[in-house]
């Protein structure tokens, strides 16, 4: 039974990714997953691909790809959304007549995204000029010695700035696309096309919880693991770090180091990433009230809901579920 999508009127359709010599191959290949794979069980709305080469072809990809595209740069003439997977480096000039195409497009309202390192090319174009905007950790400081015009934000996934969109290092491009399809077709088509991938639908959290973070142990995984199962049960009540530690048969010094080596962050932060998914999950859902959505999902009153998701997620549960609800 195909999944019942509700694209807004006059989305753009037709996605365009830029290929170009020592073209990044995994960046590019999220933007063939996520948007150039048939999915008839979407319906027949489902996203237009083609691939605008930068450079005469074929053209090399890392990793000894060689590329054929689909046409030039004329492509992006046509395109509602654009697809920079990445860029050559992060100080490698970016060609006059790709950023002079870029502006065009974004003059005539077309969207365009950036995975990890693309992030120079838009700023090269001066689409960054005044946004937020972020990339692979490694090259976030640089972004902003090089362009100090733009709001760099080290520490996230992805940017949403409308029309311009930003991701961090590759996988982040993961979230990003997935991201652009819940805003055009709905929870349930995202989740669809992330279940094929095999990923989460939505990761909170940002780029500080990949970095330098030990890979747990079988041992803090099998000691812990019954601990997070009883806390996702049992979201609406309330958990002390005391409590947990003790559950966990910790002292509280030793939980509180384990605990971080497992999952990256704290107990707290955990549990309100948690808490945050089960209250979008309920908002998805159905017509559940707001102060029911926060008692079940453990924020106790709608005005702490309401709280957390402006500053997690920039809008209220209200335009959430307005934005989201699935479809009957």
């Amino acid at each position: 039974m195909p999944v019942t999508v509700r694209i807004m009127p006059n989305t753009p359709h037709l996605v365009v990714a830029l290929a170009y010599d020592g073209l990044c191959t995994f960046e590019f290949g999220v933007a063939v997953e996520v948007f150039g794979l048939p999915r008839p069980e979407l319906g027949p709305d489902w996203y237009r691909f083609a691939v605008a080469a930068l450079d005469p072809g074929p053209l090399r990809a890392m990793g000894g790809v060689r590329l054929l595209a689909d046409g030039g740069l004329e492509l992006l003439e046509a395109a509602g959304t654009i697809v920079i997977p990445g860029w050559r480096g992060a100080r490698e000039p970016v060609p006059a007549i790709l950023t002079e195409a870029l502006r065009r497009a974004h003059a005539r309202g077309a969207r365009i995204l950036s995975i990890c390192s693309g992030a120079f090319v838009l700023a090269a174009a001066g689409l960054l000029n005044g946004r937020r905007a972020t990339t692979h950790w490694r090259y976030a400081e640089t972004l902003g010695d090089l362009y100090p015009a733009i709001r760099v934000a080290p520490d996230v996934l992805y940017v949403d700035e409308g029309n311009i969109l930003t991701s961090a290092g590759s996988a982040a491009g993961i979230d990003l696309c997935l991201h652009l399809v819940r805003r055009d077709f709905g929870p349930e088509a995202a989740n669809s096309v992330a279940r094929r991938l095999v990923v989460q639908p939505h990761r909170e959290g940002g780029q500080a919880q990949f970095i330098e973070t030990p890979v747990p142990t079988a041992r803090e995984g099998a000691r812990l693991g019954p601990l997070l199962d009883h806390l996702r049960e049992r979201l609406e009540e309330e958990h002390t770090l005391a409590s947990m530690a003790e559950r966990a048969g910790m002292s509280l010094r030793t939980f509180l180091r384990r605990f971080n080596a497992l999952t990256g962050r704290t107990p707290g932060e955990w549990l309100l990433a948690e808490r945050l998914a089960r209250a979008r999950a309920l908002l998805e859902s159905g017509e559940t009230a707001v102060e029911e959505v926060a008692t079940r999902a453990g924020f106790g009153s709608a005005a702490t809901l309401r709280h957390h998701f402006r500053q997690r997620l920039g809008i209220s549960p209200a335009t959430y579920r307005a934005r989201f609800r699935r479809s009957v």
